[in-house]
């Protein structure tokens, strides 16, 4: 029935910096035997999730919640979407003065004038992996070195919703809103925030999926996607099945297909693979 696998990651594959369960390998490994392409759908960057992509032996990855869709097997970009200049200067005018952290991911790094949320937390979690730009301005830096973003974040510890609603009313962005708050709080920093996830008009996991499934020439109903998160359910929305592991968010579990009774480490993974494949 289904041709095509599609998974996140943290949380989902494996809880934060937890080894991939077993079960979840032997899981895979059957996916292989029985030749179902696995993809990797992160909200990571590519550089970042190389290696645990290698480890997983993944056909295909969907990174940076969908700016980016590589096939892993022959090393062919098959889509990119970056910020342009004129975006990123409508952002940063949108909410100068209102005292909020900034900071920006390129493919190998992160601009930032402090480690402090999400930022503070990629460091700790994948310190090797991305080089941490410190600047007075981030702004500034990007208008003078001219990198190519993938996007920008936005976070704070009070509310950011009447901020995306400004932001999608005013300029063409994909906004994902999360709060890292109450039982969802970060433990890898200690700390309580809500932070928008900012990228090109039209760059969802959902999307990046679409492109992906018509590049594979595959149909909606042969697509299983597993996750978490707030981001995983335009992964849902583009797949025949979509199943969200024990620990996920609640509207993660509503639109749902099914809900598995194990947590990502005790290999709510293979339980969704075993269920269904």
């Amino acid at each position: 029935m289904f041709r095509l696998i599609a998974s996140d990651l943290d949380g989902t594959m494996f809880k934060e910096q937890d080894s991939i369960p077993q079960d979840n390998l032997k899981a895979i490994d059957n996916l292989h035997k029985k030749q179902i392409p696995f993809v990797v759908c992160t909200g990571k960057t590519y550089s970042v999730s190389k290696d645990i992509c290698q480890n997983l032996h993944a056909n295909f990855g969907i990174f940076g919640n969908g700016n980016q869709i590589i096939d892993l097997t022959t090393g062919e970009e098959i889509a990119k979407r970056t910020l342009t200049l004129d975006e990123i200067r409508t952002c940063f005018l949108m909410i100068e003065n209102q005292n909020l952290h900034v900071h920006a991911y390129t493919e190998n790094s992160i601009i930032t004038t402090k480690l402090l949320y999400l930022d503070l937390r990629t460091s700790i979690l994948s310190k090797d992996k991305m080089d941490f730009v410190i600047v007075p301005s981030v702004l500034d830096y990007i208008e003078k070195q001219n990198p190519t973003i993938l996007k920008l974040v936005i976070s704070s510890p009070s509310s950011l919703s009447k901020l995306k609603e400004e932001l999608e009313e005013k300029a063409n962005f994909s906004i994902m809103y999360v709060k890292k708050t109450g039982i969802y709080r970060d433990t890898t920093i200690d700390k309580e925030y809500e932070y928008l996830d900012i990228s090109p008009s039209n760059v969802t996991k959902g999307k990046a999926l679409e492109q992906l499934k018509n590049h594979l020439n595959l149909q909606t109903e042969e697509v299983l996607s597993i996750g978490d998160n707030l981001n995983d359910i335009s992964m849902f929305e583009a797949s025949g099945v979509g199943v969200a592991v024990h620990n996920a968010y609640d509207e993660v579990k509503e639109v749902a297909n099914f809900t598995t009774s194990q947590s990502a480490e005790n290999g709510a993974f293979a339980e969704a693979i075993y269920q269904f494949i």
